[in-house]
């Protein structure tokens, strides 16, 4: 940080300042222990006093005296003991040596440039080079200082919520037992009853499928699969809905997306030029089946992390599991590959996916200074920076026959699987000085978050340290990776997280809405050995979800915003459950799990949108629309816009023409009473029939032209208008 002291040495310089005058010169130092000696000084003093100290006074005390109004860097200049002492990193000046103090390096414009403004003249620069060599003689013994700077507390930082261990809580004694399902119930009960309020009525069987089939496997139910349950009066009846939609394929394609978007995931890079396909991902979908296969599957969430992080460096793992290393390995990738400068970006982006992702952590606030308000201090973002550092992206041969590069790379990007392996010589980082890579202060070996460690933080030394930092995270022990999953799920089924910032739960992030909740859920959770479709049984089957959502007067004058759940909260569908909703109802739908990616605004694309090509470079203009996120970026919820080029496109785009034909196509297929009909499409796109009222405005205008190739055309304009309609957006 040294560097960085003198690098603000003199930020004021551009100004024009009026030199104070210079302080009266006190006795020498006595360290002088012969005459020559005592001579040196007295050059050394007359040399200070003559052309070093006006020069400091007019061009360096307005940032780095303990007058300037905001010192610079820690830096005080105006006494020899802070001179000596430095700033944030080092001693600006090295008494007797030239060549190690970071004050001429600036002045002399060596990487670092003081005064900011123009160069100082190469007599000046050699009168400062003459001085320290003389042992720099300073006169000032007036100690002064730079304000002490606040150190981030560790151990107070601890007591914070998400960084005490969640506990088991014993649900709560509320008044309406009979309402409660799961004991999910009793907290939401409890604070329920507490504000006076009652929950609401549960949802009919219509509304309740309809939501719980969108939330597990992402698509409408069929008209069958209501009516079947409509029908069914035994007691485990929607029990037997939810176990069979847990046991979909297409479960793992819905809850996929949800990680995608915590990886950032994407199959190509943002900065390319001309054809250069070493930038292009080719084969980045198999990581993608990789996901959607282990939600399927219920792989247990401590080993799905660990996977993805170190599945290389974990005994006993199958060649398949290699493909998790697309995690990191898909990550953005930039130019200038061996400029630290470029390099400090890529490990910025994978620490800030990992810990914003998984713990819940602004980790990479503390890149360039110390969190300011969270306890992690810069020397902890550089241990874990250290990690990727010492991790190269690698381009896995699929097939080890084929042609590879000398480092054992695949030799064409379409031959390769994207992810990545430890470096041969694995590197601690030096604190880059407020984020400045020539500035290099303190070594920061590598380990885990200090916050998260009983004493000190967990050695990341074995290799790269990803096994280790697989292990730290994924450790029952750590009171944020539970609880930052678990608070994610529930957001998707509830439409509102317990925490409303899932990315952040530190000290400016919002704190739980019902915090022995969220404790008690994450406990049980990792009890029931980290299954997420335990998680989403438990979430679903409970009385919370069932309500309906209506508003209620008396529930708006306490609760306007439902933080205490006293009803369902009405979600709008995302772009993959809206498109692939559509699909369905319109017969085109291609069910078909796995493969290689789509245009999902191509009218002859027929799978579902998690299968979407995604870009860095160029995101798909219908996905940019509907607020899919920027894989540039990262996305701790989706964005919610309602826009004109969003109704345009339903109106107008060559897809809804051809999903309106098909949907069209289908229902007057089925029979030819338009009534009929009408309902067929009603319970195709709502799963209810119509109203006596919108079968009435139907019929008024399908039946305008009694003329078969007019009523056809009809049909098509009319179904367009029923998938235009807010209700095939909207979840109740």
């Amino acid at each position: 940080m040294l560097r960085t002291i003198v690098l603000s040495l003199c930020l004021g310089l551009g100004l024009s300042l009026v030199a104070t005058p210079a302080r009266a010169a006190a006795p020498a130092d006595a360290a002088a222990a012969s005459p020559a000696g005592a001579n040196a000084d007295a050059q050394g003093i007359e040399l200070f006093e003559q052309k070093i100290r006006p020069v400091l006074v007019e061009r360096c005390y307005q940032c780095h005296s303990a007058d300037a109004e905001e010192i610079q860097s820690n830096l005080v200049l105006d006494s020899r003991e802070s001179i000596r002492r430095g700033g944030d990193t080092a001693p600006a000046i090295v008494p007797g040596k030239p060549e190690e103090s970071l004050l001429l390096e600036a002045i002399r414009y060596q990487g670092l440039e003081m005064p900011p403004d123009g160069k100082l003249p190469d007599r000046v620069i050699a009168d400062f080079e003459r001085w320290i060599a003389l042992g720099a003689p300073d006169p000032r013994d007036e100690a002064t200082t730079a304000p002490e700077q606040p150190q981030i507390d560790i151990e107070a930082g601890k007591s914070h919520w998400a960084f005490q261990p969640p506990q088991r809580h014993e649900p709560p004694t509320v008044q309406n037992a009979g309402w409660v399902e799961r004991p999910i119930d009793a907290f939401i009960l409890a604070r329920l009853e507490e504000a006076g309020i009652a929950p609401s009525p549960a949802a009919d069987r219509r509304t309740l499928i309809r939501r719980v089939t969108f939330d597990l496997v992402g698509l409408p139910p069929t008209p069958q699969e209501v009516e079947d349950f409509i029908n069914d009066t035994s007691p485990d009846a929607y029990e037997r809905v939810v176990a069979r939609l847990l046991d979909s394929p297409h479960y793992g394609e819905r809850w996929a997306r949800l990680w995608l978007d915590i990886g950032r995931y994407a199959e190509d890079q943002a900065h390319i030029v001309g054809d250069d396909k070493s930038l292009f991902y080719p084969n980045a979908y198999l990581y993608r089946d990789w996901v959607i296969e282990a939600f399927n599957h219920d792989m247990p969430y401590d080993l799905f992390l660990r996977l993805q992080l170190a599945a290389d460096l974990m005994e006993d793992r199958s060649e398949a599991d290699q493909v998790a290393l697309g995690f990191i390995g898909l990550g953005p990738k930039y130019y200038s590959r061996r400029s630290k400068e470029v390099m400090a970006e890529e490990w910025s982006d994978r620490v800030d996916t990992v810990t914003r992702g998984l713990l819940g952590l602004t980790v990479a606030c503390a890149r360039c200074h110390d969190h300011k308000y969270d306890p992690i201090p810069t020397e902890d973002y550089y241990a874990l920076a250290g990690v990727f550092a010492s991790t190269e992206m690698f381009n896995k041969p699929l097939d080890e026959k084929r042609e590879k590069k000398d480092n054992g790379q695949a030799e064409k990007p379409e031959d390769a699987l994207h992810v990545v392996r430890d470096e041969d010589k694995p590197v601690d980082l030096h604190v880059f000085v407020r984020g400045n890579v020539k500035q290099e202060g303190s070594l920061a070996p590598r380990h885990f978050l200090h916050v998260l460690a009983e004493d000190e933080p967990l050695p990341l030394q074995n290799g790269s340290g990803r096994r280790d930092l697989a292990e730290a995270i994924a450790d029952p022990e750590n009171p944020l990776t539970a609880r930052v999953i678990v608070n994610r799920i529930w957001g998707q089924n509830f439409g509102r997280p317990l925490v409303g910032t899932p990315s952040n739960f530190g000290k400016l992030g919002d704190e739980p809405t019902h915090p022995e909740l969220l404790d008690d859920l994450a406990v049980r959770f990792i009890e029931s050995g980290w299954s997420l479709k335990w998680l989403q049984k438990e979430i679903v089957l409970s009385a919370a979800y069932r309500q309906q959502s209506h508003d209620r007067a008396d529930q708006q004058a306490v609760d306007p915003t439902n933080r205490l759940l006293g009803r369902m909260n009405r979600k709008r569908l995302d772009v993959e459950r809206w498109r692939d909703a559509m699909l369905s109802a319109s017969g085109r739908l291609d069910a078909a799990v796995g493969g290689e990616s789509i245009r999902p605004d191509d009218p002859d694309a027929r799978r579902r949108t998690v299968y979407s090509y995604v870009s860095r470079l160029d995101l798909n203009s219908m996905l940019a629309k509907f607020d899919f996120p920027d894989p540039n970026a990262h996305a701790a919820r989706r964005n919610l816009t309602t826009t004109p080029l969003q109704k345009l496109f339903v109106l107008n785009h060559p897809l809804m023409d051809q999903l309106a034909t098909a949907l069209a196509a289908r229902v007057c297929d089925t029979c030819d009473d338009h009534a009929e009909r009408i309902d067929s499409a009603y319970m195709l796109l709502y799963s209810r029939p119509a109203s006596d009222q919108e079968r009435a405005l139907g019929l008024d205008y399908l039946q305008a032209d009694s003329k078969d190739e007019d009523v056809r055309q009809r049909w098509v304009q009319y179904a367009q208008v029923l998938l235009a309609a807010n209700e095939t957006l909207v979840l109740d």
